[in-house]
């Protein structure tokens, strides 16, 4: 008996002295699939920009990537503390923060890479000063004049904290109420694992709406047996109008809810607007199997089929084959 309860209180003292096991998730027995790539800040791609500021009586402009809002009115530009930009931001604190489109993308590059200890950049870009004094570049679709709040010094960084006092904008990039339209704007982005710049993308719905607006649906990439087809299709005269809206109406409907659906471009010929060509591409041979017994279109077949006059079905080979076709629908 007493051996029995010494073995007892051995086995608790023992079990008191590690710690305990965390609880096992049933769901988490098996292991994860992602890889643990380390510890990297993977929050790319970011907006491309230009700071604008005066450095020492001299314009000087310095491409900077690292640009993110804090709350709904303030931004924070992160930059190397060994720029010779950050003596003017300091000194003035004030800068400009500029987006760059595609056609700025080359001087923005060059900016980026020399410095203005040693060059004079002053003359990169076309500019006017802004009302708070700050240098805004002409060509930018958007820029932001920016007050220094705060700087936030990390390990060989200023990170200013900046309230935005104008913005200017190219009416280009406008809608019709006056807001910012960033199907037109189309800022260039930044990812730094590969060290590329990108285009944004088409629009994939609206933000809380989705359900009410629907967008693009995520789509299939090109498989092996994808292909293109054009589909030349002259329809009677009389049934021009009614041909074209359910034309219209099947594409939008196809490229919104079907992934195989990549491309779906109806054109009619100016000279002979009853001849219309419809540029489709679909990711394979099943996505198009998919596609012409999907109810929205055998729905369309029926309608339409007493309004085409003739139907030529030509399938076409790319000549380069990583040119690919993506539509993109507001």
């Amino acid at each position: 008996m007493k051996w029995g309860m010494g073995v007892l209180l051995l086995c608790m003292m023992s079990a008191c002295g590690r710690e305990p096991r965390p609880a096992v998730n049933p769901q988490n027995e098996t292991e994860m699939e992602k890889r643990r790539i380390g510890n990297q800040v993977a929050l790319y791609p970011m907006p491309v920009t230009v700071v604008g500021a005066q450095v020492e009586g001299r314009t000087n402009w310095l491409m900077v990537a690292h640009v993110g809002i804090i709350g709904h009115d303030r931004l924070l530009v992160s930059m190397s503390r060994s720029h010779y930009t950050n003596r003017g931001i300091r000194a003035q604190g004030r800068l400009s923060v500029n987006l760059v489109s595609r056609e700025m993308l080359p001087t923005a590059d060059y900016v980026g890479r020399v410095s203005g200890a040693e060059v004079d950049k002053s003359h990169a870009f076309e500019y006017h000063w802004g009302a708070d004094g700050s240098p805004v570049i002409d060509g930018s679709p958007l820029a932001m004049e920016c007050r220094v709040e705060d700087i936030y010094e990390t390990p060989g960084f200023d990170n200013f904290v900046c309230s935005v006092v104008n913005t200017y904008a190219d009416p280009a990039v406008l809608d019709s109420a006056g807001r910012l339209d960033y199907t037109r704007l189309k800022p260039v982005l930044f990812e730094f694992p590969t060290y590329s710049y990108l285009a944004t993308g088409e629009v994939l719905g609206r933000c809380q709406r989705l359900d009410r607006e629907p967008g693009m649906c995520a789509k299939e990439p090109m498989a092996a047996d994808g292909f293109v087809r054009l589909s030349k299709i002259e329809v009677y005269p009389e049934y021009r109008e009614a041909y074209l809206t359910r034309a219209v109406e099947v594409g939008e409907t196809s490229l919104r809810t079907e992934p195989g659906v990549l491309t779906m471009y109806a054109l009619a010929e100016k000279e002979n607007p009853c001849r219309i060509t419809i540029l489709e591409t679909y990711a394979s041979r099943a996505a198009y199997d998919r596609h012409i017994a999907s109810e929205h279109f055998r729905r369309y077949k029926q309608e339409t089929l007493h309004m085409v006059k003739s139907l030529v079905l030509a399938d076409q080979v790319p000549l380069n084959a990583d040119n690919q076709i993506r539509n993109f629908m507001r």
